[in-house]
């Protein structure tokens, strides 16, 4: 480690602690809001560290705005209340098409004839309001919206929130310069990633889950020890300014430019917030919005449609406590609480023992929930959920109904524990916990419920992909005993399934056409098909392109298959088991009867020019389907992976990129386009590059 050299005067030592100061604000800005950092983390620490020691030997030289204050304090006293600059209001609701249109007419009504409105779209953040004053440049104040008119004072915490500026402008500019009084709102929150991680700490601490993300984050935001906020990873969106000396002359007359304004300060904004210059084109946005709120970093409920001209909106006032000119546009809600009525226990294909809900039907999301998972029985006991709770119950999209926790308060002490079962619901072999597993398992692969499920997913889209083979069709086979076991699909014949109902002679001969077909896929859709847990789609690629053939993945040692990228110790521990299985033995070997292709095409190796080398792609390619550039990467020697890491060489970057390019800009990793790609199929490493 450098030693470091600490000023011999306070003079210098104020010097150079401006410049410490500085310079890791500059750092802190690019890492955390830009996701562009310009230094290595060994870098910033040295310099954080040289700016702690000076500050221990001159004291008197911390500042408010020194990156050593968001390390948090234990002293702190009971949160003193602050009365806000303006009353921080809340909004109106609108549900649908309609609210909007009647919204946007009482605004014209108010307003001269012919007036013409143009506005802003921004995400609704799930979060907790925040009003966070700078003075000079400098934050001074943090407070919680409160009750709209007095807040508490947080200052202390926020501090500890590296997306928010200590100091703004927070990169050094020659045309930017701090306000002299600057008073903005935003929304703090967690980020979905970091909620999973907060809570994967409490798991491992043996804690009880946070619940709700929201009041997670109020709730480490209003910590008197501020300590515990620095440990927990909040972000802070800003989104509007509560009031301003100094600023850009017309800087608040327009929502928009506020935004922009504000963005170039140095605050953390929104992503994908948008001017639309109608209401209509507002209304045709909503639909993406709502459709695409899981593919989202935050939490969000709904969308804020905003007057874009400030002047008008100040203009149209207030009603009651809500501005007029915004709204905010609702989507359905995605929890609810209901009665757990009882629990049912699954049996998966893997034989993962899975306790499902029974609910009183509940409305969520547009639709009657009458069903929900409880992941596996660890976590029912962790958050003790009991039949009969009054349970929160959560719905995602598409994804399965969840019930997150239930609610204590509401209970009368009729409830009961649940407990996981101690031999399997279909056929009767003991249950079994794997040393180190959460899940609980039947070990029987001829369990008849697995047996199902496994032959429903050898037929589906993640298999083998045999058309006219749905669920029912598995079920009738298996209750006819026409088949046992997957491999016995390939030796029905028209015979056997013409007497069953609805199947007609057309259905059949589909159906015996899709089955012959199937024999032939690609080795890694067969590998896939086999339904080894914790082996999807890509690893299969993987395994395929490494063995060239299921014999040789049979014969693989826990050592070899641990190289192969995407597959660690675990997993290819649980490869090497399943292949030993005398009955999965048996599988493979009646598949090869039947004609199934158990051998991958032979390798064409067109040159050696990116051997060594291990490439990520992303986004779309001017000419290149993304398939077309990962084989004629491999067939020049290259290897294509799925994640970004210190050890991948390129990333090949096309239009509308995805997170692998901000990880790849994280870990300096070279990012290029098909133009570079094909200067190193000719042999010339010096393709020109970035890593901006």
């Amino acid at each position: 480690m450098t030693e470091i050299i600490i000023p011999q005067t306070q003079d210098e030592a104020s010097i150079r602690a401006a410049e410490l100061r500085s310079e890791l604000h500059d750092h802190i800005y690019r890492y955390n809001v830009l996701s562009a950092p310009t230094i290595s983390d060994a870098g910033y620490d040295a310099l954080y560290r040289e700016l702690v020691a000076i500050e221990t030997a001159y004291p008197a030289l911390i500042t408010p705005d020194s990156p050593t204050q968001r390390a948090g304090s234990d002293l702190s006293d009971d949160f003193a209340k602050i009365r806000h600059v303006a009353p921080i209001l809340s909004l109106s609701n609108a549900y649908n098409a309609d609210d909007m249109r009647a919204w946007d007419e009482r605004n014209l009504r108010l307003l001269p004839a012919g007036t013409q409105l143009s506005y802003t779209l921004e995400p609704k953040l799930d979060g907790l309001t925040i009003v966070i004053t700078y003075e000079n440049g400098v934050l001074t104040q943090a407070a919680t919206r409160g009750n709209g008119e007095v807040g508490d004072e947080v200052t202390a915490n926020v501090r500890t929130i590296r997306t928010i500026p200590l100091r703004i402008p927070a990169q050094r500019s020659e045309t930017l310069s701090a306000p002299e009084k600057l008073v903005v709102r935003g929304e703090v929150m967690y980020l979905k990633k970091d909620f999973e991680a907060v809570n994967q700490r409490q798991l491992a601490a043996e804690l009880p889950l946070f619940i709700n993300a929201r009041n997670t984050a109020s709730g480490t935001l209003k910590q008197k020890d501020s300590r515990i906020t620095a440990s927990r990873p909040l972000t802070i969106y800003v989104y509007g300014i509560v009031e301003a000396r100094g600023i850009p002359h017309g800087m608040l007359d327009s929502q928009w430019d506020m935004l922009g304004y504000l963005r170039d300060l140095g605050f953390l904004i929104a992503p994908n917030a948008g001017f639309y210059p109608t209401l209509d084109d507002i209304l045709m946005q909503i639909p993406t919005w709502e459709s695409q709120r899981d593919n989202l970093d935050f939490e969000i409920d709904g969308v804020v449609i905003k007057v874009d001209d400030q002047r008008v909106a100040r203009e149209l006032g207030v009603a009651g406590k809500d501005p007029r000119g915004q709204v905010a546009y609702k989507f359905p809600a995605r929890e609810a609480t209901t009665k757990l009525l009882a629990v049912e226990t699954s049996v998966g294909r893997t034989g993962r023992v899975v306790p499902n809900a029974v609910l009183q039907p509940v409305f969520i999301g547009g639709i009657t929930v009458s069903n929900a998972t409880l992941h596996n029985f660890d976590q029912v006991a962790l958050l003790d959920i009991r039949v009969g709770d009054t349970v929160v119950v959560r719905r995602m999209g598409d994804v399965i109904p969840n019930v997150i926790a239930p609610i204590v308060a509401a209970r009368t002490g009729e409830e009961t524990q649940i407990t996981p079962p101690e031999r399997c619901p279909f056929c009767d072999t003991p249950i079994i916990k794997p040393e180190g597993a959460v899940d609980y398992f039947c070990p029987n692969p001829r369990c008849p419920e697995r047996v199902y499920r496994q032959v429903e997913f050898f037929v589906s889209r993640a298999g083998l992909e045999i058309d006219g083979m749905g669920s029912q069709t598995v079920k009738t086979l298996l209750d006819q005993k026409l088949i046992v076991d997957e491999s016995d699909i390939f030796a029905l014949k028209a015979e056997q399934l013409l007497p069953l109902e609805k199947f007609g002679e057309k259905k059949v001969a589909n159906l015996l056409a899709a089955i012959d077909a199937a024999k032939q896929r690609p080795l890694a859709q067969v590998i896939a098909a086999l339904g080894i847990d914790g082996v999807g789609s890509s690893v299969a690629e993987a395994l395929a392109n490494h063995y060239r053939s299921v014999d040789k993945l049979a014969g693989a040692t826990v050592e070899s298959l641990d190289e192969i990228d995407g597959v660690g110790e675990i997993l290819a521990q649980g490869i090497v088991n399943w292949f030993a299985d005398p009955y999965h033995a048996e599988i493979v070997g009646k598949l090869r009867a039947a004609g199934v292709v158990m051998e991958g095409e032979a390798k064409v190796q067109a040159g050696d020019q990116l051997a060594g080398m291990t490439f990520v792609l992303t986004g779309t390619l001017p000419t290149l389907a993304r398939d077309d550039a990962a084989a004629l990467i491999e067939a020049h020697g290259g290897k294509v992976t799925s994640s970004v890491s210190k050890k991948t060489s390129y990333v090949l970057m096309g239009d509308a990129p995805g997170s692998k390019a901000d990880k790849a800009r994280q870990l300096g990793v070279t990012i290029i386009g098909e133009p570079e790609l094909m200067q190193l199929l000719e042999n010339r490493p010096n393709a020109e590059a970035t890593t901006d």
